[in-house]
């Protein structure tokens, strides 16, 4: 063999080596599926959060960013590590059921509602329930998300208090008012229509501070206790779905309530605004 024949089997048994120890290397990295809320996604949080997680234990963190209903369905399924959402009731429900061992407080924030800065139903002040009561007897322009999200929960809730339907049931439009629409859409879209269309919507303030198609939208109610938003993070129960990483997604959920991760939850702003305050300890 010549000593070009031997250079060119040589590269040729490098390279078949370098071909099998990429995927290999690749195929260690561990990794963790967290099914979400838009709210963390579509607000920046997570942009944020993860590769501070990333830095502290080389785990990758894939998120499926839904409603916090369908984020929950997603791990009955047993297709997420982790569970971050915003819905309390349905959370310890889903603890209660068997589908998580316990349910951690991670973090707040508040919802808002916002609509044209003219406001033409005169809802701006600190009372939601009296703002949507007005919003519904003059049948004004109003967004909702009707897709099952934590936000979706809250909303419905807030229109029992207007004393419009029961809370966690569907209402029918008209006793909303006849500009009362379902876009079965995220919060950033709900935002986006609303503002191409002046209406009223309810969000959470952490995506309204990120939101940058405004046009004439404007907060008009904040402040009340009833719209506080409480995040909380649960392992996806191992009992049930042996084939999740239960370690790595315990080791998120004690990374994420931890002073580390808490600490970079309340660094997290927009504008100089802090849109997330932690509460593990809660």
């Amino acid at each position: 063999m010549t000593s070009v024949s031997r250079r060119f089997g040589l590269s040729m048994l490098l390279a078949a080596c370098l071909g099998v120890a990429g995927p290999l290397a690749s195929a260690g990295a561990e990794t963790l599926t967290m099914a979400s809320t838009t709210s963390t996604e579509q607000s920046g949080l997570f942009g944020h959060l993860l590769p501070a997680f990333k830095r502290a234990t080389d785990i990758d963190v894939k998120v499926v960013a839904v409603g916090t209903g369908q984020a929950i369905d997603m791990a009955r399924r047993g297709d997420a590590d982790v569970l971050f959402v915003h819905d309390t009731a349905a959370e310890e429900k889903f603890v209660a059921d068997g589908f998580a061992t316990r349910r951690y407080p991670v973090m707040y924030n508040d919802f808002v509602l916002v609509g044209p800065k003219g406001d033409p139903s005169g809802v701006k002040g600190a009372d939601i329930a009296a703002a949507l009561g007005k919003i519904a007897a003059a049948n004004a322009p109003f967004v909702s998300r009707g897709d099952k999200s934590g936000t979706d929960a809250a909303e419905r809730r807030l229109w029992s208090l207007a004393g419009v339907g029961q809370a966690g049931q569907p209402v029918a439009n008209d006793r909303k008012g006849s500009g009362y629409k379902e876009c079965g859409c995220g919060m950033g879209p709900a935002l986006n229509i609303a503002a191409s269309s002046g209406a009223y919507v309810l969000t959470d303030r952490g995506t309204w501070l990120s939101f940058k198609n405004r046009a004439d939208l404007a907060v008009l109610v904040e402040g009340d206790k009833r719209l506080f938003n409480q995040y909380g993070v649960m392992v996806v129960n191992p009992a049930k779905f042996p084939q999740l990483n239960a370690t790595g997604a315990q080791k998120f959920v004690d990374w994420v309530i931890s002073p580390a991760g808490q600490s970079a939850i309340a660094d997290y702003r927009i504008g100089g605004e802090q849109l997330f305050f932690p509460n593990a300890g809660s």
